[in-house]
């Protein structure tokens, strides 16, 4: 597979070498500041799951839901398959895929830090809305407006970070907003355990606390400097080389900073990323925005923290003991992405998804064997088997939280050139939230129809996705952000495809004629 020291796109020539600069103070504090916009995303997927399984909750706006779980002898499968339930957790993600798509305009017409402050103020309005609803349209209003402040942070966050951090420490720094992630869901699911002890409003409480991630992603957002890039691409170059002194902790930062000067250029030669993002030199990265974040869901991670409370429900644990364990994987989560921070600027990326993923087909295949043999429809498992099943979960959280939590979104946001990277992770978010969406709409039904067979099909996925990052993902640590096209041309797959370097500008000025 490629490696090595490559050249740039757009950029006269290979300057990697002569980049200068530290890790200062003011980056690493920058990016942990952005990356707690993470927590947001986070937040919502742990407390969706542990309030959908609160009595009280459930009473109030599915009582089907409620009515079925009370049966005795109700299919242990089935029993919370309800497609307005489904529709509860997954309309935040349909709404937020398209507004990452409006993000895309406003994070590089006006600066990433102003969809970050879009999307603080989207999810503060609706844990709001959550917090107070009434009835089922308000409820799902407010999960709009989750889904429009998640589709605006995720859009923004990812490449903010990216942009901030110097070459050598790219990945790590990226997956502070992984990072984050994973303490929302810890957090919420520790909240979760609080609050469903507080009958019949102690789900209002785990909703409305969202505001508080949302309220420091909008003050992070206003204190945030601006990246270099992105004030450089929208005319801004002083101030642009300014800032980029600053963070790297030297006045010497000619190289990256004509790298990004020549690639500012060619980003606004190009008047319509969406559609310069198909021409064949931005062909890998495409596939790649779509297939990563595509895969990343289809392991089945969000159908486990999603779900988990009521998974685990449904294998017989009881109400705590559900939630203890939705908390100990929301945890095993955060620790494990901790791993991944400190190994993949030195590891790589393609180690740590293929280990991974290696890791994750195991636990699924355990999984299901164990819920095949030893759980029937109106059975429990022995102690001894949930004790086993919680283990093996974790392992398989323990192996998604170093390799595909966090790369599934780091590599997206670092291979796109300047002109097309804000279209590039607009793309990343929205096929995500697509997958999302559908497997949290689906997942109740799935779990009803497949039974311990969910988790072969995703071990399935898991499988497949392992090979193509084998076949077809080059190994991106230490490849400076504005110089990656060469990356692609060393591929063994890859190089076959993109054309010439001097037939770039021919072909990207051929679409631009044939856009206008």
């Amino acid at each position: 597979m490629a490696g090595g020291s490559f050249g740039p796109a757009g950029v006269a020539k290979d300057r990697a070498e002569q980049y200068q600069g530290r890790v200062t103070c003011s980056v690493i504090v920058a990016c942990i500041v952005a990356a707690v916009g993470g927590s947001i995303f986070g937040y919502d997927i742990g407390i969706s799951g542990g309030v959908t399984s609160m009595d009280s909750f459930l009473e109030k706006f599915f009582n089907t839901v409620y009515k079925n779980k009370k049966h005795a002898h109700e299919n242990n499968y089935c029993k919370y398959n309800n497609q307005g339930l489904s529709a509860f957790t997954s309309s935040l993600y349909l709404a937020g895929l398209v507004s990452s798509l409006v993000a895309s305009q406003i994070t590089r017409n006006y600066g990433r830090r102003a969809s970050i402050i879009c999307g603080g103020i989207g999810f503060l309005v609706g844990a709001a809305l959550n917090a107070v609803a009434v009835n089922l349209a308000m409820l799902l209003l407010g999960r709009i407006m989750l889904g429009v402040g998640i589709g605006f942070g995720n859009q923004a966050i990812p490449l903010y970070l990216s942009e901030m951090a110097p070459t050598h420490l790219r990945g790590g720094l990226n997956m502070m907003f992984q990072l984050a992630t994973t303490l929302g869901i810890f957090t919420a699911n520790m909240i979760n355990f609080g609050t469903q002890k507080l009958e019949p409003w102690g789900w209002r409480l785990s909703l409305g606390l969202a505001a508080f991630p949302a309220t420091l992603m909008i003050i992070g957002g206003m204190l945030l400097p601006e990246t270099p890039n992105s004030l450089i691409e929208r005319g801004l170059t002083e101030k642009g080389r300014r800032v980029l002194e600053k963070i790297r902790g030297t006045k010497d930062v000619t190289a990256e900073y004509q790298d990004i000067l020549d690639a500012s250029e060619l980003a606004n030669s190009i008047k319509h990323p969406f559609k310069s993002i198909l021409v064949k030199r931005n062909r890998p990265q495409l596939v790649m925005a779509i297939f990563m974040p595509a895969f990343q869901i289809l392991t089945g991670i969000n159908s486990i923290l999603f779900y988990a409370p009521v998974l685990f429900q449904s294998m017989g644990f009881g109400g705590n003991a559900s939630l203890y364990s939705s908390a100990l994987t929301g945890a095993v989560l955060a620790l494990s992405t901790l791993i991944s921070i400190a190994t993949v600027d030195r590891l790589g990326r393609r180690i740590l998804l293929i280990s991974g993923g290696i890791q994750m087909v195991i636990c699924q295949v355990i999984v299901s064997i164990i819920l095949g043999v030893k759980f029937g429809e109106n059975e429990e498992l022995s102690k001894g088997f949930s004790v086993l099943v919680v283990v093996v979960v974790c392992l398989f959280v323990m192996a998604f939280g170093w390799s595909w939590g966090p790369l599934g979104w780091t590599v997206p946001s670092e291979i796109f050139p300047l002109e097309t990277r804000s279209a590039g992770q607009s793309i990343t978010v929205a096929v995500n939230l697509l997958f999302t969406f559908f497997i949290a709409q689906s997942f109740l039904s799935l779990l009803c129809a497949f039974k311990f067979g969910i988790f072969l099909f995703f071990a399935g996925w898991v499988t497949i996705m392992t090979i193509f990052v084998y076949l077809f993902l080059p190994e991106t640590k230490g490849v400076p952000i504005e110089e990656m096209i060469l990356l692609w041309r060393k591929h063994w797959f890859w190089k076959r495809i993109m054309p010439e370097t001097s037939s770039e500008i021919d072909e990207s000025n051929s679409w631009q004629s044939t856009i206008e």
